[in-house]
């Protein structure tokens, strides 16, 4: 599988203002998870949300609640002081990540990747801000909120991730190299059609590999492939915010990524694929053998 142009690197060492925009990646995404860390025990304290704290997007098992837009609100707040001339394209204020000129930074946030998992109280939801460039993430973060854990790239610079105790470990990818031992990730669409055909799919998929895991946050799941605790990943409709930090994070971490252009929408229903170098091959092998490279637009 190719490794797509936004992940392609020539420079040995990565650039200082790449590092500049790695920091400040990390210091939003930190801010935003230490809101949404404090904000949930608040917002469902009597066992469930507070009234109007929790609504619904395009399908109606798609919730968005107050603190998903408290936590853009505050991103977008800090960037406004720190880089009031860079462009933001937020899962929930929009934006235009393919309006910027070249040369320019648009910063892609997801407030909150695996909202559905917020609103249960289930451990995998995350911060994801990403600094892209000419259509090519350069630097990101992702926030683990229950974890306090920090993964964080910029290109060419490699992948770490930090704990809460400060502990810091340079990320790799795993080393397997059979897919049929091989742990993959994957996620389900809301719309009803893609994710009958989604399950399909899996029926051929899951007999040909080790397990199939559904954790329920893309940018987390991409940080699970760079730090070697998962084999491979692959979803369609994703979003530039909810890929954008994590594939770079991975890629830096020796991951094959294949990924949409950043400025297509997860509608169109592009598949992305992150593995491991050593099963990356077979896997797409196998993703296009049951037709699973197909697009599946919602």
């Amino acid at each position: 599988m190719p490794e797509p142009a936004a992940f392609e690197t020539t420079a040995p060492t990565v650039a200082a203002d790449y590092d500049e925009l790695r920091s400040l990646a990390v210091e939003l995404a930190e801010a935003a998870a230490a809101h949404v860390r404090a904000r949930r025990p608040e917002v469902f304290a009597d066992g469930g949300p507070a009234e109007g704290a929790v609504a619904t997007k395009g399908h109606v098992t798609d919730p968005v609640t107050v603190v998903d837009t408290e936590s853009e609100q505050l991103i977008r707040g800090l960037l406004a002081v720190r880089r009031p001339a860079d462009a933001i394209l937020g899962e929930e204020g929009g934006g235009d990540v393919g309006a910027s000129a070249p040369g320019t930074v648009t910063w892609v946030v997801d407030p909150i990747d695996g909202t559905v998992n917020f609103l249960y109280g289930l451990p995998g939801y995350a911060v994801s801000v990403a600094a892209v460039r000419d259509g090519s993430p350069v630097a990101g973060a992702v926030v683990d909120v229950a974890t306090a854990t920090t993964y964080s790239a910029a290109r060419g610079g490699g992948a770490t991730a930090v704990r809460a105790d400060g502990t810091s470990t340079t990320l790799t990818c795993a080393r397997e190299d059979s897919l049929a031992v091989a742990l993959v990730a994957t996620g389900f669409a809301y719309g009803r059609q893609r994710r009958a055909r989604q399950a399909q799919l899996l029926t051929e998929i899951l007999p040909e590999i080790r397990d199939i895991r559904r954790l329920g946050a893309a940018a987390m799941d991409l940080c699970h492939v760079a730090a070697g605790e998962l084999d491979a990943y692959y979803e369609h409709g994703l979003n530039a915010w909810d890929w954008a930090a994590g594939a770079l994070i991975a890629a830096e971490a020796g991951a094959v990524v294949r990924v949409p252009e950043v400025t297509v929408g997860g509608a169109a229903g592009e598949i992305t694929i992150v593995a491991a170098p050593g099963v990356a091959g077979e896997l797409t092998a196998l993703l296009e053998r049951v037709g699973a490279t197909e697009s599946l637009p919602d």
